[in-house]
């Protein structure tokens, strides 16, 4: 199992969108190192959800239920979707602010690369997060 982190404005697509579904396609990713890490997603891997914009928090995780497939709507083909389904908030979300503070996680691409909207979350980093965020480890 992988472990990985999705960004998105809650004005477009909260967690409680994401909720509110059996499982979402996550589309809208036209950044090329982004879809490489949508390609690579397996089902079963975990995804940390986070809110971006104003909020900047990790509000809940979700799971990969359905592995990349192509995009209906790009007509290029380049680009992939993997399915998503919310399987737990987090207790006590936790704030890029708390992020940056902890330097067991300072080497994140949320922090290193903070335009990514999709990226890998190393076991270690999981862990921490996990904890922090009253999360089922």
């Amino acid at each position: 199992m992988h472990y990985w982190l999705v960004k998105s404005e809650p004005e477009e697509w909260s967690w409680q969108d994401q909720c509110s579904v059996e499982s979402e396609p996550w589309n809208g990713v036209r950044n090329h190192q982004a879809q490489k890490n949508m390609r690579a997603m397996a089902i079963g891997d975990l995804v940390l959800f986070y809110h971006s914009g104003k909020a900047r928090e990790i509000v809940g995780v979700c799971e990969v239920v359905r592995d990349a497939y192509p995009d209906p709507e790009d007509t290029s083909g380049k680009f992939c979707l993997v399915d998503l389904k919310a399987i737990q908030e987090a207790k006590t979300p936790m704030t890029l602010k708390d992020i940056k503070a902890t330097p067991a996680l300072a080497h994140l691409a949320l922090v290193r690369q903070p335009r990514l909207s999709v990226m890998p979350i190393d076991e270690d980093a999981w862990k921490v997060i996990s904890t922090k965020a009253g999360l089922a480890a």
